[in-house]
């Protein structure tokens, strides 16, 4: 609901979420690699999870950054009245 009270410069956090998506793949693989090779297969398990869901968001963040900016209310638009239905 738009309420007319957003910042003027408001940012997508997209850019923010790629970064510490890339910054977390090799994380994620290196924690997979180290605990399978001091045999913790619970762990390794669930680093490799972990890097699966790493992989599905940085897959979903480049799409949406792709698709590029989306329409958005200028200020001469006014706030939305809240559905009470």
């Amino acid at each position: 609901m738009r309420t007319g009270s957003e910042p003027i410069t408001a940012r997508s956090p997209l850019r923010m979420r790629l970064w510490l998506g890339v910054w977390g793949l090799p994380w994620t693989v290196s924690g997979t690699i180290a605990f399978a090779l001091v045999e913790r297969p619970g762990w390794a398990v669930a680093c490799g999870v972990l890097f699966l869901v790493v992989a599905v968001d940085l897959v979903l963040v480049v799409r949406h950054i792709r698709q590029g900016p989306h329409y958005q209310p200028g200020r001469d638009i006014p706030p939305y009245e809240p559905d009470h239905g």
